[in-house]
């Protein structure tokens, strides 16, 4: 039912009881099919009572019927048994045969409707046999009647039969326009998209192509709701002025076919040399296709024509991303590299414009892509501000996150932090947590060669959950100046973390990192797990290169952990960019027993490295003889720390004791803590009844997600044995991971829920603010 419908009528119609205490059907589903039943009947008897339904006759059967009117081969008979006026097309071919056209009860009325098919009928019957057939005569006699103002040429269109067009009267009528909508025959063939017919009104009938309707619409406008690539693609063969033509609206065919989706329409229109730079009311064709929405049109108009991606809308300034309504069509246009950053006329980026409209997912493909958090728009707004004035506090959340300011002012002086202390104390909160971060920064890239001990930092797995890390690592840049790359000597990572750490290697920003995660997880996790291997590869060999070596890059030195899973028991194997240690190069149990020994750290692929480390079971397949380093080490500090201690001993006893440096500080950075829950049953045992099949059931999942949760376990004991050991060597051991609210997978996608994790670790980093300005301290000091 539409908004505001209503049930109403009299209760009496909803009793259920008869007065016999017999249950009857309700009276509406009595009504409801009595109606359905006289509809049926309706529509038979019109079927046969129709005085319009053509009916074949002999002629002979008129021979004492008194002759009213004669026009060519048409009679109009005055029946006197039956009183009415009956219309007989004599069949020129057979004079003893006939159709009656209508028999009516009215003189007036069947004078009228034989001049009408008198004027009409005769180019038809006399160019083609195919008319003197039933359903061609009822279809014929039915368009004369419906469109009384129509010529023949349109009733030869609507026909369909190609032999009419070959008739001087239709010929003749090829460029008439004169009915209600000022159309011509070929407008029609168009919107029929019937190519065939069109040929004959083009070589044939010389019918006009620039010709327009009372709407200002050419045959290409037809063409374009008719849905018949083939008919505009025979329109376009010939140099024509209305493939380009504007209708009444503004419009051209290709504004028109982008509004309606038509994407196949679009590719033959830009074949034919339609036009791009023509104004409509939403400014340019691609613009109308980012207004509504239609991906594929968009997307063809840009293969096209690739500099359309740039376009300003003439009334707005605005490009194409700013008409985005959706992620998809925005991601569509930044993947194909428009500029994310691109302002309209009043200086508002495509960022301000979905967070005034208040489209979620939209800012955050925007932010992923890069998109400045803090850009000035009209009247000196950031979208923080507009954000405030919206009191939308996901999208607050999500700015901040990515780097909005609170305390910057607009053109009047007003601060998003002024904003939000008019509406909210939810909104005070956020701002009081925001403000004490470091304003925008530029990081330093020097490396301290001079430093006389080693930093080591270590990076937890956790699926997409290392967008917890990142964000400490920003936290820990902002609060430095310095890059991570260049606050640490060593660096460590499982899975998720060794991705990090090899993005670490490679120089990649983590503001730039933060956006890849967040585009990374729509395109690898798709469909049931375990997920498709291919995109996950893809994303690794473009973000790293797909020949890219371990030791392409020396400094600093990296270590992925992975599992090496072709022996049992399983074994710890370490991705390095360095030479290993001879210790670890050691074989760890019988040689007989025929083991392939790793790949050397020079001839290992980056990519393969990455994805050896993440190949976490259930949620991608081995790589190759590898499972996810998580299963042996999640968090990787103390296996570290063993192979710092066994590369010094190595230099040690290679006389080369001057080059080792004491590891002085470990930074342990977590993909945040979830919540303890509560657990009823561990058991498992063999069940006696249904009952207990299911406590056996339940159990046994629960016992196994606690072996594995115990086994891949990063805090607890893990983080306990690695204080305890740093403390006995006198090094400074620092461990941040957030506690979050809520229990995060690994292959969590909802944008909302983490960007949400993020404000925990945001959360997390003002409350430990005191802890991250030591470690700072310390990473800076010689």
């Amino acid at each position: 039912m539409g908004d505001g419908a209503q049930l109403t009528g009299d209760p009496v119609l909803f009793q259920t009881e008869e007065a016999g205490g017999r249950a009857s059907p309700p009276a509406p589903q009595k009504m409801q099919f009595f109606g359905r039943l006289v509809n049926t009947l309706t529509s038979v008897t019109n079927l046969f009572s129709n005085p319009f339904r053509v009916k074949e006759v002999a002629v002979a059967d008129y021979a004492s019927s008194n002759r009213v009117r004669e026009e060519g081969q048409l009679v109009l008979f005055q029946n006197a048994p039956s009183r009415t006026w009956d219309c007989i097309l004599v069949n020129p071919r057979n004079s003893h045969s006939g159709f009656r056209l209508f028999q009516l009860e009215s003189e007036a009325d069947a004078v009228v409707h034989f001049q009408q098919f008198s004027s009409q009928l005769p180019p038809f019957y006399e160019s083609s046999l195919q008319v003197l057939h039933l359903e061609a005569l009822q279809h014929l006699t039915d368009l004369i009647r419906n469109h009384p103002s129509w010529s023949v040429a349109h009733l030869a269109v609507e026909l369909g039969i190609r032999e009419c067009f070959h008739h001087s009267r239709i010929i003749s009528c090829a460029n008439s326009t004169e009915n209600e909508e000022g159309c011509t025959p070929l407008h029609l063939a168009c919107r029929k998209g019937d190519g065939e017919i069109l040929v004959e009104l083009v070589q044939y009938c010389h019918a006009q192509m620039d010709v327009t309707d009372n709407k200002g619409e050419t045959a290409f406008h037809y063409a374009v709701q008719g849905g018949n690539s083939q008919v505009l693609q025979l329109l376009g063969k010939n140099a024509s002025a209305g493939l380009n033509q504007v209708n009444n609206q503004g419009l051209t065919p290709l504004h028109l076919a982008c509004q309606m989706g038509k994407q196949e329409m679009v590719r033959v229109l830009l074949l034919c040399n339609a036009r791009c730079n023509i104004v409509g009311p939403g400014g340019y064709p691609i613009h109308t296709a980012m207004k509504f929405s239609q991906k594929g049109c968009a997307e063809m108009i840009i293969s096209m024509d690739s500099n359309q991606i740039h376009s300003k809308d003439p009334r707005y300034g605005a490009s194409p991303l700013h008409w985005a309504k959706n992620a998809e069509m925005a991601r569509m246009l930044l993947k194909r590299g428009c500029d994310v950053d691109s302002t309209s006329a009043s200086g508002n980026t495509a960022l301000h414009v979905a967070v005034m409209r208040n489209r979620f997912d939209c800012v955050m493909v925007l932010l992923t892509y890069g998109a400045n958090a803090g850009a000035r728009g009209e009247n000196g707004n950031t979208p923080l501000h507009l954000a405030m004035s919206k009191d939308n506090v996901e999208m607050i959340k999500a700015l901040i996150v990515f780097g909005a300011e609170v305390d910057v002012p607009n053109d009047f002086g007003e601060t998003p932090a002024l904003i939000a202390s008019k509406i909210s104390r939810q909104l005070q909160d956020l701002m009081h947590i925001s403000r004490a971060r470091k304003p925008a920064f530029i990081l330093s890239s020097m490396r301290d060669e001079k430093r006389t001990h080693d930093h080591l930092l270590c990076l937890d797995g956790g699926g997409v959950k290392g967008l917890v890390i990142i964000q400490l690592l920003i936290a820990i840049e902002r609060a430095s100046g310095v890059a991570t790359k260049d606050l640490f000597d060593w660096v460590a990572g499982t899975s998720t973390g060794g991705i990090l750490a090899l993005a670490i290697l490679h120089s990649k920003s983590m503001a730039y990192m933060r956006g890849v995660y967040f585009r990374m997880k729509d395109e690898v996790f798709r469909g049931s797990r375990p997920y498709e291997s291919g995109p996950l590869e893809e994303f690794l060999k473009r973000e790293f290169g797909e020949h890219t070596k371990m030791t392409d890059v020396k400094k600093p030195k990296v270590m992925l952990t992975g599992t090496l899973s072709d022996r049992q028991p399983a074994e710890l194997h370490l991705f390095r960019n360095y030479e290993a240690p001879e210790a670890s190069r050691e074989p760890r149990f019988s040689p007989s027993a025929n083991l392939k020994p790793p790949t050397h750290p020079s001839d290992q692929l980056v990519w393969r490295a990455a994805r050896s480390s993440g190949a976490a079971p259930t949620y991608f397949r081995p790589n190759g003889r590898f499972l996810d380093g998580g299963l042996l080490a999640n968090n990787p500090t103390l296996d570290a720390m063993t192979e710092i201690h066994e590369y010094n001993q190595d230099l040690i006893r290679k006389g080369q004791a001057n080059k080792v440096k004491k590891l002085s500080i470990v930074v342990s950075l977590g993909t945040g803590r979830s919540p303890q829950v509560p657990v009823t049953c561990v058991d498992v045992f063999r069940p006696s009844n249904p009952w207990e099949l299911a406590k056996t059931v339940f159990g046994a999942k629960e016992l196994g997600k606690m072996v594995v949760d115990c086994c891949t376990d990063p805090d607890g004991r893990a983080v306990d044995r690695a204080r305890a050991w740093c403390e006995m060597v006198g090094i400074q051991y620092f461990r941040l991971n957030p506690q979050l609210g809520t229990d995060i997978m690994l292959d969590e996608v909802s944008d909302a829920v983490l960007i949400n994790a993020l404000w925990e670790t945001e959360v997390y980093i003002y409350e430990h603010r005191e802890q991250f300005q030591k470690l700072v301290q310390l990473l800076l000091s010689p």
